[in-house]
């Protein structure tokens, strides 16, 4: 049967994540009714990263098989017109056979906002981490560089049963930006539960003082899930890029 892409992005602010559950609203629930809306027959969708409640996306990548016919420029508008403005399909295009938007992506990238300054502000609240107290940024980006390789995140990670949780971070950086606004940029082949989030809120406490950076390979051999200081708010997160190593969203 043919495998179809689709690239998509949405705001998570109305959704309890990206996947099934029953009887709540999800990106993947909504995704499916309107593909089952249109093609006619139920699907199972596989998509590149799971993301949680509260948390947008840029770029993600969904695949999915069907006998169905599908012309795939009436797809992309169709879909869209069913779930814009919260969720919006850019591309829709069949893709070679074996093709997994989960298992042929080769890194991830994410990106978290965090509004440094004294007072919050409306028109950010659903998409930044309100931190007033001053951070130190050059402290932050030191500790980043000891996650940066393979290690085992597992102070970093919610523990899944079975699961590994050893991932290569390839890069991490934060970065200014204007208007008192900071971005930490991550990119890693896959990242387990909550580990950017995590990822976020210990570097946040580095910045604060609370922390010393260098005491982050202790943090990682540690393996304790209450050195690395919780996990910042979803709002803040973003998937931002998705990589196959070609394809129209890529460099």
């Amino acid at each position: 049967m043919p495998t179809y892409r689709l690239d998509l992005s949405y705001d998570g602010s109305g959704f309890h994540g990206y996947a099934r559950q029953p009887r709540l609203r999800t990106v993947q629930g909504d995704l499916e009714k309107a593909l089952e809306r249109i093609i006619g027959v139920p699907l199972d969708t596989v998509v590149a990263g799971r993301t949680d409640a509260g948390v947008h996306a840029r770029h993600q990548v969904v695949s999915f098989t069907t006998s169905e016919p599908i012309r795939s420029e009436r797809l992309t508008r169709s879909l869209t017109k069913l779930l814009a403005p919260e969720i919006v399909v850019y591309e829709a295009a069949e893709v070679s056979e074996g093709f997994s938007a989960r298992f042929s992506a080769r890194r991830r990238t994410y990106r978290y906002t965090v509004l440094n300054r004294p007072f919050p502000d409306p028109l950010q609240r659903g998409y930044s981490w309100h931190v007033p107290h001053p951070l130190d940024l050059f402290g932050m980006n030191q500790a980043l560089q000891y996650l940066v390789g393979e290690h085992d995140f597992a102070s970093f990670c919610r523990r899944r049963p079975g699961a590994s949780t050893v991932r290569t971070v390839q890069s991490a950086e934060w970065i200014p930006q204007s208007d008192h606004l900071l971005m930490m940029e991550i990119t890693a082949a896959a990242f387990c539960h909550q580990m950017v989030r995590s990822i976020v809120a210990y570097t946040v406490e580095v910045g604060r003082g609370r922390v010393d950076p260098h005491s982050t390979p202790d943090v990682l051999a540690a393996q304790d899930r209450n050195q690395a200081r919780g996990a910042a708010p979803p709002h803040g997160l973003i998937l931002w890029q998705v990589d196959y190593g070609f394809g129209p969203w890529e460099p």
